[in-house]
């Protein structure tokens, strides 16, 4: 697997590379989720923040407050509003970057699933993976199951 996997945004206005391998890599089904994306769940691949490299253009910020409480945050194009990567208040050094946006996201695959409760019920869910029924108290089984892959 090569160390470098460059991606961006719809319309490339933004364009960035990976340069190291991610640290886990795993579906999201939550409700949350699929709001955000339009879609039946998230894909979430946790990187070191120092791993994406900005090739052109500046992302812009987001941040959200739920109305529990929780803060969202991250990076989006202005100009075509994709999604790039999130940017957990609680683990600094890491972004959470939207595989999808990767030119080629096929290289990887997820290693588990988490909030498998709130799956659309049609959502195939292999269940050779890591999987959560909700929010994980622990991701040490998704960052081993990566290193183990």
């Amino acid at each position: 697997m090569s160390d470098h996997h460059p991606g961006g945004c719809l319309c490339g206005a933004i364009r960035y590379r990976l340069v190291e391998a991610p640290i886990t890599f795993y579906a999201c089904h939550c409700k949350d989720c699929q709001r955000q994306t339009g879609s039946a769940f998230g894909l979430s691949m946790f990187v070191r923040r120092e791993a994406i490299e900005l090739l052109s253009g500046e992302p812009d910020r987001f941040e959200l407050t739920m109305s529990d409480g929780r803060v969202k945050r991250g990076r989006f194009c202005a100009s075509c509003a994709t999604r790039l990567w999130g940017e957990p208040r609680a683990f600094p050094e890491l972004c959470v970057l939207r595989p999808g946006t990767l030119d080629d996201p096929s290289v990887f695959e997820p290693v588990g699933h988490i909030w498998t409760g709130s799956a659309c019920s049609w959502v195939t869910i292999p269940d050779d993976g890591v999987l959560y029924e909700g929010q994980p108290d622990d991701y040490r089984p998704l960052l081993q199951a990566w290193r183990d892959r």
